[in-house]
């Protein structure tokens, strides 16, 4: 295959072992090149700008920005730009929110590396890839009752070790109030307590640890 007809691909991951590998997996590949790496959000949209890649790898959190604040910035540049998720991330809302902002796939680094070149293959074809054990996930939670953003703002002072006063006096709320958010929180995340729903919150990526 013609280096033309080649899918050139950008990595974008803080982990420079990790970079490395992709780069080779890729470059061992007839239909693929790697056009380029970048080790965090600006360098991600500069080298973007420069290769105009066919295919952008990128993963969801760096030292700089999110990566879903990279995606909008290269997609709000380039609407055609056609990024796949590839994190550690597994949680239904990281994958919900990576979709929304316009990801055509999402992939866990746990997973096999042929399953990686496939979906780059897919993508490029124009298609959306979410494998099956991650759609999963997401229909799991379907018609869950969701947090509200002061729920989640609650959820994350009590993550952080605060007491109910303390989340109260940072929030310009009652204690009262805040213990009404914290039962509608465990009952929406079907918990058995405000440790459990921390929990729960952070693998489904809700809130960060």
């Amino acid at each position: 295959m013609t280096n033309a007809n080649c899918i050139r691909v950008l990595s974008v991951d803080d982990h420079p072992v990790f970079r490395e590998g992709v780069g080779t997996i890729i470059n061992y590949q007839a239909d693929m090149s790697l056009a380029g790496t970048a080790s965090n959000g600006r360098e991600g949209i500069e080298a973007f700008r420069a290769l105009r890649p066919d295919i952008t790898l990128m993963d969801l959190r760096f030292p700089d920005l999110s990566g879903l604040d990279l995606m909008i910035a290269i997609r709000s540049e380039f609407p055609d730009a056609r990024v796949i998720v590839l994190t550690t991330f597994e949680g239904d809302m990281h994958v919900q929110r990576a979709l929304k902002a316009g990801a055509r796939g999402y992939l866990l680094k746990s997973m096999r590396p042929q399953q990686m070149l496939d979906m780059i293959r897919q993508v490029h074809a124009g298609k959306k890839c979410v494998p099956a054990e991650i759609a999963s996930g997401l229909a799991e939670h379907v018609g869950d009752e969701v947090l509200s953003q002061r729920e989640v703002e609650v959820l994350q002072e009590v993550a952080a070790g605060h007491r109910n006063r303390d989340i109260a006096a940072k929030l310009f709320i009652a204690e009262e109030t805040v213990k009404a958010h914290l039962k509608h929180i465990v009952g929406k995340l079907g918990a058995n307590d405000r440790t459990q729903s921390v929990t729960i919150a952070a693998r489904r990526g809700i809130i960060q640890l």
